[in-house]
């Protein structure tokens, strides 16, 4: 495939001269590498002449197109999970929600479907309720656990809720299995990256969502059209 025209907003010039249809073939099929992703960068550096830092950078301004298209999505509506996750190391001292040095993460799944997460700062209700509000449809299913901040879905839809504080993780169909399926995945490849720079977290979340919700598409050309458009004459 072949890229002509100008980089929407990210550095033309300096975009193509990295060589973009190489680095955005690369970064587009970065799932076929086990164990770290670094590993792509060090294998494109000893195969060009490009730097690890500028190809970091590149990529980087790959993952910035991907979270300002994700800005665009409607929202989600039929059968959603709702959860929170913590993501981030091990390290001493608090646990569980209060832990230091973790980033607090709440997702929305639409069964066989596609997924949405937003960092957020806390778990309180008002953060939480707003993100669904904007995010997915009334008269939508919910599924939760039994966090209070959830307790007043039933007034946007149905709500069915697994008591996780009892021991309960299914009843019939209630349940959150594919949020916290999705979870794993994630963690996962945050785990690959082996460290993400705090200031860019909210990118590479978006870079795992679009992987995740595009996992039947062709990632190259789908991240082509969001950099690439015409010269205006």
């Amino acid at each position: 495939m072949i890229l002509s025209g100008g980089v929407r907003g990210y550095g033309f010039i300096e975009v193509i001269s990295l060589r973009f249809p190489l680095l955005l073939n690369w970064y587009s099929d970065l799932s076929s590498y086990a164990g770290s992703h670094k590993i792509l960068g060090n294998t494109i550096r000893f195969n060009t002449s490009i730097s690890f830092k500028t190809i970091e950078h590149a990529f980087r301004i790959f993952r910035e197109a991907i979270y300002d298209s994700s800005m665009d999505k409607l929202r989600l509506s039929g059968k959603l999970e709702l959860d929170e996750a913590m993501f981030g190391g091990h390290r001493k001292g608090k646990r569980g929600w209060e832990a230091e040095c973790k980033t607090l993460v709440f997702g929305i799944y639409k069964r066989n479907g596609q997924v949405m997460m937003f960092p957020v700062p806390d778990r309180k209700y008002d953060t939480l309720m707003e993100l669904i509000k904007k995010h997915t449809r009334k008269g939508s299913l919910y599924y939760t656990d039994d966090y209070t901040a959830y307790a007043s879905l039933i007034m946007r839809g149905k709500h069915k809720v697994v008591s996780h504080g009892r021991d309960e993780y299914v009843r019939d169909d209630a349940h959150i299995n594919g949020m916290e399926g999705f979870w794993s995945y994630a963690k996962t490849w945050m785990y690959n990256y082996r460290g993400v720079p705090k200031q860019y977290f909210h990118l590479y979340l978006k870079e795992i969502e679009f992987r995740f919700n595009n996992r039947d598409k062709n990632i190259f050309e789908m991240l082509a059209k969001m950099l690439v458009k015409p010269w205006s004459k």
